[in-house]
This record gives C-alpha cells, sequence and structure tokens, in this order.
C-alpha cells in the first residue's frame, strides 16, 4: 500500500513540480552562463535543480567526509556508477564547484543537454582519436583553469550494483597536472533508480554519499598512474555496503 501511495505521490506531486523546476533550471543556467560568470550558474542552478529532486521524492541523504576538501583546491573526482541519482547525490550534495565528464549521448537530452553545453561540461565523445583527444583537452583546459573534474570510470552504470573495472583517463589526467584524485562512493542509487528502470517509477531508498580522503600525487609516471588508480578502486570498493562489495564485470563498458 505504501508503495502505491508513493507511486501516485509521483505522479501527481512530483513529477509536475520536477518539470517545471527542470524547465527553469535549464533556462537559468543557460541566460546565466550566455550572460557571463559561466562558473557561478554551470553549478548552482544543477546543485539546488539535484537537491529539490531529492527532497521533492522525499528521498533521505547522507554525506560522509567532506571535511577531507580543502578551500580552492582542484580535484579529480572518481565515483562509482550504480543509477541515475549518482548525479544529483553528486551534484547536489557534494559541496564543489565541479565540470562533469559525461556521454555525449546526454547532449540529446531536451532542456538538460543544451543547459550541461552552455555550463561546459565536458561530453565524452569515442568516435575517433581525434574526438578522444578532443574531449581531453578540454578535460585538461577545465582542471588548469582551476576547476574540479567529476568522472565515473567505470564508464557505464552499473546493471547488479557491484563495481566494474576503472578506466585509465581520469587518472592519467590528474597524473600529468600532478592533481589529487579523491574518491566518491555513492551507496543507494542502485535501489532508487537503477538502469534497468529507467524512465519508471522510482523507488524510496536512502542515498549516502562518501567523500575519501583524497590521494595526492606521489611522483609522475604511467606507474604512479597505475597505482593511484588501484588505490582509488579499494577505497571506492571499501565505501559500499557489503551487499555489493566484490568485482562483477560490466558487459557494456
Amino acid at each position: 500500500m505504501t508503495r502505491i501511495l508513493y507511486c501516485i505521490y509521483q505522479l501527481i506531486v512530483a513529477l509536475p513540480l520536477i518539470l517545471l523546476d527542470s524547465i527553469f533550471t535549464s533556462l537559468t543556467t543557460v541566460i546565466g552562463c550566455w550572460l557571463g560568470n559561466g562558473h557561478f550558474w554551470g553549478y548552482y542552478p544543477g546543485k539546488w535543480w539535484s537537491r529539490f529532486i531529492c527532497t521533492i521524492l522525499l528521498l533521505p541523504v547522507k554525506v560522509e567526509g567532506r571535511e577531507h576538501l580543502k578551500k580552492g583546491q582542484s580535484y579529480v573526482f572518481v565515483a562509482n556508477h550504480q543509477g541515475a541519482f549518482d548525479i544529483f547525490l553528486i551534484y547536489g550534495y557534494l559541496g564543489r564547484n565541479f565540470k562533469w565528464m559525461m556521454k555525449k549521448q546526454l547532449r540529446k537530452m531536451p532542456l538538460v543537454g543544451i543547459a550541461c553545453e552552455y555550463a561546459k561540461h565536458i561530453f565524452v565523445d569515442k568516435s575517433g582519436p581525434r574526438k578522444v583527444k578532443e574531449t581531453y583537452d578540454k578535460a585538461r583546459e577545465t582542471l588548469r583553469d582551476g576547476m574540479s573534474l567529476v568522472v565515473f570510470p567505470e564508464g557505464a552504470r552499473t546493471f547488479t550494483g557491484h563495481m566494474g573495472q576503472f578506466r585509465r583517463g581520469a587518472f592519467m589526467l590528474a597524473d600529468e597536472l600532478q592533481l589529487p584524485v579523491c574518491p566518491l562512493t555513492i551507496n543507494g542509487s542502485f535501489h532508487v533508480m537503477p538502469r534497468m528502470r529507467d524512465g519508471k517509477f522510482v523507488f524510496w531508498h536512502p542515498l549516502r554519499l562518501t567523500i575519501h580522503e583524497p590521494i595526492p600525487p606521489k611522483g609522475k609516471g604511467i606507474e604512479f598512474e597505475k597505482q593511484t588508480m588501484a588505490e582509488a578502486y579499494e577505497v571506492v570498493m571499501s565505501g559500499l555496503v557489503p551487499e555489493y562489495q566484490g568485482f562483477v564485470e560490466n558487459p557494456d563498458q
């Protein structure tokens, strides 16, 4: 009965308000970035949009470890990718201005895609070597500009709740620019809306974001890059609830 009432609430109350807020947020982001100060308008409207969505859907959010982040420091944040609500959890509650590295297919999303383009988030294009290079050139420029970057190094959402493999890209950038890598662990998003339920009703479940202690640069070179990637993987894994501990291969990585 509670499940049915929650679905009715989503349909009648939450969904219309989320749609209106999404339109308002997208327009605010596009107009604000067009007028100037893209770092402000590219972050804060999205932050409050994400918080609004979690709040209107009555999803409890817990954040741990913000004390590990230093003011003014750029980070390469790397997180496990449990589901669609990873976006709202990180955007709304990380508490740090950043740019996303996201799949280029998201550019086609109504409203959200154009807002992300104006906000200067980075669309990952893997259609050829030149496009891949352009993607990493943009990411490098973002980090050199003093901004942080958020990456899902698995490259795709999980089908099982478990973590797949990490890819090198984020760690290569961190190694090249000698920036700290900050691991993030997401719990609960897989229960709220896994990728198998895209576009369907949300399940109620608490969300938790754990901000681990950043991993400082240990040196420069591929051996240090691999070392940091392995350490970050273990740290992210350590924050998962026991149900989702352990590696499971993701077929579309």
